[in-house]
C-alpha cells in the first residue's frame, strides 16, 4: 500500500490542527496505527485535549513550538520527538514565523471519538 502526499486531502481535527492522514485503517490497508501530518499555523495552538486509549508520537519536521504535556511545558523544534501516553493532557503551540509541522503516529489509530477536549474549542 502506498499513499501520495499531494493526493491526501487535509481536514481540521477536533483539536483545531490541520491534518493529512497519510495512512489510516479507515482509508488504507493498515490495521494497528495511523500516521498523519499535522500543521499548526504561526501563533496558533491546538485545543488542550487527551486521548483515553491512544498513545501518540509527535515528530517535529518544520517550525518550532511549545509543547504542553501534563503539567510540563517545553520547547520543541525540528528533529524533536515527543511521546504522549494515553490519558495525558497535551497541547502544542506554534511559536515561530513558519507553520509548525508534526508527523503524528497514533496507536491505536486516531479517532475523533477518543479525543476529549479540555477547553472550549476556538
Amino acid at each position: 500500500m502506498k499513499t501520495t502526499y499531494a493526493e491526501t486531502v487535509a481536514y481540521i481535527t477536533r483539536d483545531g490542527s490541520e491534518i493529512r492522514e497519510l495512512m489510516h485503517p479507515a482509508q488504507h490497508d493498515n490495521c494497528a496505527q495511523s500516521l498523519a501530518e499535522a500543521t499548526v499555523e504561526p501563533g496558533a495552538r491546538t485545543t488542550l485535549h487527551r486521548h483515553a486509549l491512544t498513545e501518540e508520537l509527535y515528530h517535529i519536521t518544520a517550525g518550532r513550538g511549545i509543547m504542553t504535556l501534563g503539567d510540563t511545558h517545553f520547547a520543541v523544534a525540528v528533529g524533536d520527538t515527543v511521546l504522549i501516553p494515553p490519558g495525558t493532557l497535551h497541547q502544542i503551540e506554534a511559536t515561530g514565523a513558519e507553520p509548525l509541522r508534526i508527523l503524528c503516529c497514533c496507536c491505536p489509530p486516531y479517532s475523533h471519538d477518543d479525543t476529549e477536549l479540555l477547553e472550549d474549542a476556538r
